[in-house]
């Protein structure tokens, strides 16, 4: 897949029209939060916008109150699953480790993550 991917042809749009199925964790009218389905930690969530951005910089240009809102659901994802900690990834650009070119972040919580790797490659 390439950052020119249409809405029309986006797995993460799919999900949240629910043509595609998913294990839904939290949706409000700006964003859907859902189950990694190859987790990297006890608690492997996906928060994604429902308007289509290609990547979070994209979100921070265009909205940056919406990227806020992001960073607070995955704050209430932890705070429900892990004390309130929790690791934030962005994967921006497909040499950034991104497979998906809807924006997206990866909510890492739920276990001690001081020994997991940070590497790009292990993250959609």
């Amino acid at each position: 897949m390439s950052e020119q991917q249409t809405v029309d042809d986006c797995l993460f749009c799919k999900i949240i029209a629910g043509q595609v199925p998913s294990n839904k964790v939290y949706e409000d009218e700006r964003v859907y939060a859902f189950k990694d389905i190859e987790p990297k930690a006890k608690v492997h969530v996906l928060v994604v916008p429902k308007q289509h951005y290609a990547n979070i910089a994209k979100v921070a240009q265009a909205d940056p109150e919406l990227l806020a809102h992001m960073v607070e659901v995955a704050q209430g994802i932890a705070d429900q699953t892990y004390r309130g900690q929790f690791r934030l990834i962005c994967n921006t650009g497909e040499l950034a480790g991104q497979s998906v070119f809807h924006a997206h972040a990866h909510v890492l919580t739920g276990e001690d993550l001081r020994d997991l790797p940070m590497s790009a490659s292990d993250q959609a």
